[in-house]
C-alpha cells in the first residue's frame, strides 16, 4: 500500500471534537475515542499540498468557485456513481446537518410534519424539533441481521400534513446501502404525498464492494424532481472540518427557491479552502480512497471476528457502508444506563449511545472503526477484560 493507515497519530490538544471534547462529553479526557464519525488518518496528501499551496500565496480575499470545482464534482459524480448532473444543479452549503435546518426552514410551515427512519443520524430527529416541526417515526425493519426500510408502513404512517421526508444513504448508523427497489418505493411514495425527500447521501463514497451506492434522485423521474440531494468529500477523504458540502438539486423550481434561500443570508459561499480541497479530492483522491476502503474492511472484519470468538454477546452488523459499526449488545442484558458505563467507566472507551439514534438504538453501541487497527485491538481487549472482570455471560 502507498498510504500508511497504521501511523498513530495524537489528535489532542488539535481542537478535534473527538478527543479535546472527552472530558466534558464523557468525564473522562482518557478514554480511546470511538464516537464522533471523522477518521484518524492523515487526509490525502493532494488536499494537503494544494492547501499549503495556496497559503503560500499569502493573500486570502474574498473566493469564488472556480470552474475546475464544478467540474472535479461533476466527473466525480459520474465516475463513481453513474450520476450524470448539470453544473446549475450544484451549490455551496455550509454543511448538510445545516443544509436540512435551511430545507425545513425554506419549504415547510410549522404545523406540517417531518418523517424519519430510525434508529438514525440523530440530527434528523434534533434539527426538525429544534424548529418545531413535529416528527413522524417509521422504524426501520430488523431482518436478518440488517436493517431495511418498512415500506408498508410508511404508506400508513403519512398524514397530509407530513411534508419532508429525511433519507440516509447510505444509512448511519446501520450503514446498509439501500436497493434501488427500496429507493424507488420511496420515491414514488414521496411523489404521490407531496413530500420532498431529502437524501443525506455523505457516506456515499464508502459503500464496500459488491454494495453500490445509487444516488436517490438518479433512480426514476419522480425520484429527480421531488428531492433535494446533500453531499460532500467530508467523510471520505476526512476532512469534516473544512466544511465543503453540496447540494444537488435537478428540480428548477425547487432549486430556485433553495438557492434564493441561500442567497438572502450568503449561505452558498465558501471559504477558499472549501473550494480547493474538495476539487483536489474529487481529482485526485481516488487512489487513497480505495486503499483506506481496503483498510476499513480489513478493521470491520478483525471487529466481527473478535467478537464472535471472545465476545459472542456483543454481535457487530457488518456495514455495507461507512466506517461506522452498529453493535448489537442487547444479549449482555444490561440497562441502557448501564451498558453506557460498561464502556466508559470499565472498558474506558468512548462510543455512540445507541437511544441517541431513537429508542430503536437500545441495547445497541454503534463504534467509529475509522482509526489505525492497533487502536482498535486495544478497544477490544479493554471491553473484554471489562465485561470478564463483571463476569457478564
Amino acid at each position: 500500500m502507498r498510504y500508511n493507515f497504521d501511523e498513530i497519530i495524537d489528535r489532542r490538544n488539535t481542537n478535534a471534537l473527538k478527543t479535546d471534547a472527552l472530558e466534558p462529553r464523557y468525564g473522562n479526557p482518557d478514554l480511546i475515542p470511538m464516537w464522533v464519525a471523522d477518521m484518524d488518518f492523515l487526509s490525502p496528501p493532494a488536499i494537503t499540498n494544494a492547501i499549503i499551496e495556496r497559503a503560500k500565496h499569502g493573500i486570502f480575499g474574498y473566493t469564488c468557485p472556480s470552474q475546475a470545482y464544478y467540474d472535479s464534482i461533476i466527473n466525480w459524480l459520474e465516475r463513481s456513481h453513474n450520476w450524470k448532473i448539470e453544473q446549475e444543479w450544484l451549490e455551496f452549503i455550509p454543511g448538510i446537518v445545516k443544509g436540512i435546518a435551511f430545507v425545513i426552514d425554506c419549504f415547510m410551515t410549522k404545523e406540517q410534519k417531518v418523517i424519519i427512519q430510525p434508529p438514525v443520524y440523530h440530527p434528523f430527529r434534533i434539527i426538525p424539533t429544534l424548529h418545531h416541526r413535529e416528527i413522524v417515526n417509521n422504524p426501520l425493519i430488523l431482518d436478518a441481521g440488517q436493517y431495511r426500510m418498512d415500506i408498508d408502513g410508511l404508506r400508513k404512517a403519512i398524514t397530509a400534513d407530513c411534508h419532508v421526508l429525511i433519507l440516509c444513504n447510505p444509512h448511519n448508523p446501520g450503514g446498509r446501502v439501500w436497493t434501488r427497489q427500496e429507493l424507488i418505493d420511496i420515491a414514488e411514495i414521496c411523489y404521490d404525498n407531496n413530500i420532498l425527500v431529502i437524501s443525506d447521501e455523505i457516506h456515499s463514497d464508502l459503500a464496500f464492494a459488491p454494495n453500490k451506492h445509487i444516488p436517490f434522485a438518479s433512480v426514476s423521474e419522480k425520484a429527480a424532481q421531488n428531492s433535494i440531494t446533500f453531499m460532500a468529500p467530508s467523510k471520505t477523504f476526512n476532512i469534516a472540518g473544512i466544511v465543503s458540502s453540496f447540494s444537488v438539486i435537478p428540480n428548477k423550481e425547487l432549486r430556485a427557491k433553495f438557492q434564493a434561500y441561500l442567497t438572502s443570508s450568503e449561505l452558498n459561499e465558501g471559504h477558499i479552502f472549501a473550494y480547493l480541497a474538495a476539487q483536489a479530492a474529487y481529482e485526485h483522491g481516488g487512489e487513497w480512497l480505495s486503499e483506506a476502503k481496503d483498510y476499513l474492511w480489513k478493521n470491520i472484519t478483525f471487529v466481527d471476528e473478535y467478537l464472535k470468538t471472545n465476545i459472542p454477546q456483543i454481535k457487530a452488523m457488518l456495514p455495507q457502508a461507512s466506517f461506522l459499526i452498529w453493535l448489537d449488545c442487547k444479549a449482555l442484558n444490561l440497562s441502557q444506563k448501564d451498558l453506557v458505563s460498561l464502556f466508559v467507566n470499565d472498558a474506558n472507551l468512548a462510543l455512540n449511545d445507541g437511544v441517541m439514534f431513537g429508542a430503536e438504538g437500545e441495547g445497541y453501541m454503534r463504534m467509529n472503526i475509522g482509526t489505525p487497527l492497533a487502536n482498535i485491538e486495544k478497544a477490544l481487549h479493554n471491553l473484554k477484560r471489562a465485561i470478564d472482570t463483571k463476569q457478564i455471560h
